[in-house]
Order: structure tokens, then C-alpha cells, then sequence
């Protein structure tokens, strides 16, 4: 749960009771034999000891048959999966599953049976489109404490661009749903006239709203579909700017704007972004592939209303976007490869993943990102301005991985040093720190009889005498039950 988004995953919880809820019999349609109970057992990372294996945990959730032995269901439902099984309501009989593709920015993965003559024969489900708004739809799915399918009915109450909080970074088209949240049927297909028009995922808790919920749209599925087609995901794309309506008539006039309600002023620009290298701030948008971008930041596209980045979403790492901008009163028409913007995901909930780190002499070094901030619960004031500011300040520029010295393990060789825990590094044995790779290449050199480790706004530097620490290391491993001193990631 993301408190900040006041959004909760619905992994083990479901779109529910509403007055329509019904339980589903032999009587339901024969190709709903294709949604599935998926059941997990996950392995959470530990931050805070990123050399031990973790904490073993459970959940459970909902899929659907989209082709052969291809099930589509929420990336919250299966990540960190040591072990997946997945049933059918006419078949309690639990068949091992593993994961093919998960994209955790959209929320959307797809998972098959290790065995797959169990499902040959069950009837795929077909997609449809956006739903009107104030039509019924109706969401199916797994709730716990019942093995039997269940299906809940709602009115789809608004279609918009919204934060998707499995990640807590990332923001996609969504359709909401006026119904409660209740545990159960997290990626389950949410259906209309028979066809598949979104997956239930997440909603709002506690007293910030009441009965609503929220599903992934048929776009977002598609272009998920799409981008794996080539046996790989890619991520989404992003222009990596942000914006301001310009609405003030002075405004307008003074940027050399017609009385035609058509421009968005950029606020700022992403130096790694899509356009980083062609925007600037004050510039004015005023079309996305011949689509004009309305003062509010708003395109038409099939008839709707949507943000302009919905443009950009349907494309994919490669496409090119024609942009269309005002700059000084005079309009500059330009083509742009999309591409990702890859420094905002540190920002975001990791999943999937082994933590990095390094161990020297029960110094543990461990790279900056959201995982590692909630883990340790971080309250140095530098480390979390730099968390904060990583993206506003441009700081992943000059420090593409930031570097924190998370915890000291006691030793005499570390004597004195426990007060530095959890400070920003900025130099080792006078190398820069830019990434973990830089510690490991820091601590390497050996011309000096002292280690000296310079930590970002502190006053003195720590210092460790070579032939001693050295002699330590091993000793602190062994008392730390460390079996490797550093994990800095796949080769």
C-alpha cells in the first residue's frame, strides 16, 4: 500500500459486493472456465541484510486464457514468486505455473502452465474497448475464502490518467469502477457484452473514497501485448517533461498564441529524456503527431478527452513522435525517437530483483533507491533531500547511482564509526562515487596504508588502516554469518 497515492493493490483483494454480486455455477459461460485462481509464494527481498535470502510469504490472486496457455494477470500478483499454481474451478487439482513476461510500470504480467494439456481445450477470452462512461460492467475473479469463482457487478465512473501504485512512479490510462474493495480478485478480467474491457488492480482504502476501484484498460493491455510480441519487454517511453496550463489571456499574448484555447507551456525537462536534448522550459506545445495539445495538456484522441502523454504511451523504445512547438513566438516543427527514461524507476518500488551490496570490514554499501529508503527507514537528512531531489535537481546527472553507507556491523576495526550510518558517500581512497561499481574499484586500490571514506556534507572523514581491516574482513564475515561480501548485480 502506498500511503502517499492512498491507492490499494488488490493482490488478495477484489472489485466487490456490490448490491449485484453473484456467486458463479454451472451455468456460467463455457470459455469463463479460462480464469483462473492463481496461487503464490513470494520471497521479499531484505534490504536491511541483503546477504540473507529474505522473508517467505503468500497471495493469491486471479488470471485469464488470452491465447495458448497464455494467462495474463497483475504483475503485483506474481512478483518476487518463488512458486506459482494456478486452478480452475472445476479442477481443484493445483498446476505449477511460472512467469513469461512481467511489466511492473503497466501492472500487467503473463504466466503459463508448465504443463500445458490441462488448459488445450479451454476457450480464450476476446478483448473489447474502452467502456462508455455510466455503462455496467461486470468483474471476475478468485475472492478469498471461497474456491468458487465470483462475479461483481459496477458502473464504470470515470476514465483517466492515473498513478499506478504498484510501482508508485508510474502513470497510465485507468478506468474506475464504482465498487467496493474487498479482498480477493486482483487480475481477474472485468467484462462488458462479453468481452474483456479491463483487469481489476487497485483502489482507493481506508476514508479517502468509498466503493471504488480501479481497472487497466484495453490500451494499456494491448501495448503490453505488443511490446512483447519480439519475446521481450522494453518499458514504456516518456517525453520526461512536465507542463502548466496556459490559460491567462496576457499569457498568451505575450508568447504569441492564438485565441484558439491550443498550447501547453513545458515547466521543466528531463536532461536524459526524449526531448532533453530539443526543449527547453517556457517552450509551448502545441501538437503531438498532427494532434493539437490543448492549454490544459489534454488531446482528443477516438473522440476522448485524455492527456497528451497518451500519445506517447501507445508507442514503443524507437518509434518517432512528430512534435509540434512554439519557442520565442516562432513555431519549430520536429521528429523524435522515443525512448525510456530510466533515471525516474529508482524512485519507484522494485520488484524481481536481488538487493546490491557491498561489505568491506562491516561497512555495508548499498546503491539508493526506493527500496532501500523504506527498508531502513532512512532519516539522514542529505540521503533522503538527495531521494527526494534525485529528479528535480537533475542530481542522477552527476551521481547516476547514488551510494549509501546503510549500517555498520561492530567490530574493533570499526570502532567509532556506528554514528555514520546511513550517510551518502561521496568519495573513497579518492575515487568519486557515482555507483557501487565505484566503491568496489575505490576500495580495490591499495598504494596507501589508510582506507579513507569521505561521506557527502560531513565533516570529517572516516579512515580505516589497510593491513587491519583487511585482517577483519574475514573475521566479520564469519561472525555476520556472511556468505558473499558483494552482490553488484548480473554480468
Amino acid at each position: 500500500m502506498k500511503n502517499r497515492l492512498c491507492l490499494l493493490l488488490l493482490s488478495a483483494f477484489a472489485i466487490a459486493a456490490l448490491p449485484g454480486h453473484v456467486r458463479a455455477d454451472a451455468t456460467t459461460p463455457p470459455e469463463w472456465a479460462g480464469i483462473v485462481n492463481i496461487e503464490v509464494s513470494v520471497l521479499f527481498p531484505d534490504y536491511r541484510e541483503p546477504w540473507n535470502a529474505g522473508q517467505p510469504s503468500g497471495g493469491s490472486g486471479t488470471g485469464f486464457l488470452i491465447g495458448k496457455n497464455r494467462f495474463l494477470t497483475n504483475a503485483h500478483v506474481v512478483s518476487n514468486a518463488t512458486r506459482i499454481l494456478i486452478r480452475t474451478t472445476d479442477d481443484p487439482k493445483p498446476h505449477p505455473a511460472k512467469i513469461v513476461h512481467i511489466a511492473h510500470d503497466c501492472d500487467l504480467a503473463i504466466i503459463e502452465a508448465e504443463n500445458p494439456e490441462t488448459f488445450a481445450k479451454m476457450t480464450t477470452l476476446d478483448f473489447g474497448s474502452i467502456p462508455r462512461l455510466n455503462t455496467e460492467v461486470i468483474a471476475i475473479g478468485y475472492p478469498i475464502g471461497g474456491d468458487r469463482m465470483s462475479v461483481t457487478r459496477g458502473v464504470v465512473s470515470r476514465i483517466d490518467f492515473r498513478p499506478y501504485s504498484h510501482t508508485s512512479v508510474d502513470s497510465h490510462l485507468c478506468v474506475q469502477v464504482d465498487a467496493a474493495i474487498n479482498p480477493g480478485n486482483s487480475g481477474g478480467p472485468v467484462m462488458q457484452d462479453g468481452k474483456v474491457v479491463g483487469v481489476a488492480f487497485q483502489g482507493f482504502s481506508g476514508r479517502v473514497a468509498q466503493n471504488v476501484g480501479y481497472m487497466i484498460p484495453v490500451p494499456v493491455i494491448k501495448r503490453f501485448l505488443t511490446d512483447i510480441e519480439d519475446g521481450r519487454y522494453d518499458h514504456y517511453v516518456d517525453l520526461a517533461v512536465s507542463d502548466f496550463p496556459v490559460e491567462n489571456p496576457a499569457q498568451r499574448q505575450a508568447l504569441g498564441l492564438q485565441d484558439d484555447g491550443v498550447g501547453v507551456m513545458i515547466g521543466d525537462v528531463e536532461p536524459a529524456g526524449t526531448v532533453g536534448e530539443l526543449l527547453k522550459p517556457g517552450d509551448v506545445i502545441l501538437a503531438i503527431d498532427g494532434n493539437p495539445v490543448l492549454n490544459n495538456g489534454l488531446v482528443r484522441i477516438e473522440g476522448d478527452l485524455v492527456n497528451m502523454n497518451e500519445i506517447v504511451e501507445r508507442k514503443f523504445a524507437g518509434d518517432t513522435i512528430q512534435l509540434s512547438y512554439l519557442r520565442g513566438g516562432k513555431k519549430e516543427d520536429a521528429s523524435l525517437k522515443l525512448k525510456r527514461f530510466s533515471p525516474y524507476v529508482r524512485l519507484g518500488s522494485q520488484y524481481n530483483q536481488r538487493p546490491r551490496y557491498l561489505v568491506y570490514a562491516g561497512l555495508v554499501f548499498q546503491p539508493l533507491d526506493r527500496n532501500l529508503v523504506d527498508a531502513h527507514q532512512i532519516r539522514d537528512a542529505t540521503v533522503n533531500y538527495v531521494f527526494e531531489r534525485y529528479l528535480t535537481d537533475k542530481l542522477y546527472v552527476e551521481r547516476p547511482e547514488p551510494v549509501v553507507l546503510t549500517s555498520i556491523l561492530p567490530d574493533q576495526v570499526n570502532t567509532w564509526l556506528t554514528p555514520y550510518a546511513q550517510s551518502l558517500v561521496d568519495e573513497i581512497n579518492g575515487v568519486t562515487i557515482k555507483t557501487l561499481d565505484d566503491v568496489k574499484t575505490a576500495l580495490a586500490k591499495n598504494d596507501k596504508p589508510f582506507i579513507e571514506i569521505r561521506l557527502h556534507e560531513k565533516n570529517r572523514p572516516l579512515i580505516l588502516k589497510r593491513d587491519l581491516a583487511d585482517a577483519a574482513h574475514p573475521r566479520i564475515m564469519q561472525t555476520y554469518n556472511i556468505q558473499e561480501d558483494s552482490y553488484l548485480g548480473q554480468e
